[in-house]
């Protein structure tokens, strides 16, 4: 059940909207002028608004119903506001509406209409504050692993990600081989560091090696290193990286491209830790947490006989799953602020832009887009240009947004059982531009 607040100075509106809302299941109150009104909101609580324009008989501007909106956004933001407007202040309403008001009913009105209205407005409302109730607790759950685990200043919001960031921290101090898995850019090395900071050798050295990038030839003396003369060019003793990460951990970027040679090697180090440097037959013993990284698909590599299976089920004693930035999109503002100058903002087109966005690059690509901006904008805000983001071929102008069809809002209205909230945000569109749609279609609720 829901409290709903109608102002209006007119005895036989507030009646009858009275008897029709409460009809609906829902608790009616009601005063006849602003002041009552705001007074109202003061001492109860309100899920919704329905506000007149005009409070004395003699008035037709709209000043009166210009004002109380103002008041009432300015205590309550986030209830939501409905103007019952006579058709002479249609105009002053649509303005309104584009500074926050949630729409606006003409009188007489038609009550079907208005009680969709509300409906639509109050499920609005119930998943904003869900929505809200739910921030609130990831925060709470992110300060709480901040407060008892070192967690590199990685910057998350999503569920996704603090399953696995809680996970990593949980599994730091044991003393096995993990297998961190994901996409390209989207923070295994980051993740990586906090299990390193979270560890039993969190005092030790903590070395970093892109497999990927190390040509093939030199890769085992890079990794376990080489005696002077082992090969062409190799004119002094070189440590490798598993003596250098002795006592601390070793962190494998694209561990899928160790050749097969390597990944023999790289097992018997695991298994006892011992091997021995490129030209010398002398057996060195380290002690090393390993720590490996991929975006390869490595199950399906060991039929095709570029990985070797032993290994993998050695390395993958733990996997952690890190999501690509598409599938935890509330992550997407929190990390585009991190990385914005200190005195710049995005604005509100901007944010919207980036949430659009798929971010195949995830959170690299989204680093460098705010960066770029970030230097390149002479504003105070960001905007949607700056971003250079989806735009069309050959142009500089963003790539405009595509108008639904008939079938493609029918589909939206039909899945979301009528309910014009869930349909307008399926559609990518404002309930107010859905319903001008619908109104051009000859669509009905």
């Amino acid at each position: 059940m829901a409290s709903i607040l109608i102002i209006d100075d007119n005895d036989a509106v507030r009646t009858a909207l009275e008897v029709l809302i409460s009809l609906q299941g829902h608790r009616v109150l009601a005063a006849s002028s602003p002041d009552e009104g705001l007074r109202t909101l003061a001492k109860e609580q309100i899920d919704l608004v329905l506000q007149d324009m005009n409070f004395r008989k003699e008035a037709t501007s709209g000043e009166e119903g210009v004002a109380l909106f103002h008041a009432t956004r300015e205590r309550y933001p986030t209830v939501p506001i409905v103007l019952l407007t006579a058709w002479t202040h249609l105009e002053t309403a649509v303005e309104l509406v584009k500074a926050g008001a949630a729409d606006y009913v003409a009188k007489p009105w038609d009550d079907a209409r208005l009680l969709t209205t509300i409906r639509n407005l109050l499920e609005l409302r119930r998943l904003s504050v869900e929505q809200e109730r739910s921030a609130r607790r990831r925060a709470e759950s992110r300060a709480a692993l901040a407060q008892k685990f070192d967690l590199c200043g990685l910057v998350f919001e999503s569920e996704p990600m603090r399953d696995v960031v809680t996970k990593a921290t949980h599994i730091a101090a044991a003393d096995v081989p993990i297998l961190i898995t994901g996409p390209n850019g989207s923070g295994k090395e980051v993740l990586a560091a906090i299990i390193q900071a979270n560890s039993t050798v969190r005092g030790g050295p903590f070395i970093k090696v892109n497999v990927g990038a190390l040509p093939k030839d030199l890769m085992e003396a890079e990794l376990f290193g080489a005696e002077a003369g082992a090969y062409t060019g190799a004119t002094k003793v070189r440590q490798g990286r598993f003596e250098a990460a002795d006592g601390g951990t070793l962190f494998l970027d694209e561990i899928g491209n160790l050749s097969m040679e390597g990944q023999a090697k790289l097992l018997r180090v695991l298994q006892t830790g011992e091997f021995e440097r490129l030209g010398s037959s002398t057996t060195r013993r380290v002690k090393v947490r390993v720590i490996s990284a991929t975006n390869s698909d490595l199950p399906a590599a060991i039929p095709a006989g570029r990985f070797r299976e032993d290994l993998y089920y050695r390395l993958n004693v733990i996997e952690l799953k890190v999501p690509p930035l598409a599938e935890r999109k509330e992550d997407i503002l929190p990390l585009a602020k991190h990385f914005l100058e200190d005195a710049q903002k995005l604005s509100v087109p901007a944010q919207r832009a980036l949430l659009a966005h798929n971010w195949p690059g995830n959170v690299r690509e989204l680093m460098n887009t705010i960066r770029r901006a970030s230097l390149l904008s002479t504003a105070a805000e960001i905007s949607p240009a700056d971003l250079g983001l989806v735009m069309a071929p050959g142009t500089l102008e963003m790539v405009p947004e595509r108008e639904p069809d008939r079938a493609e809002i029918e589909g939206a209205l039909a899945r979301a059982r009528g309910v014009i909230a869930r349909a307008a945000r399926e559609l990518g569109l404002s309930r107010q531009a859905l319903y001008r749609r619908m109104e051009k279609l000859g669509l009905k609720e």
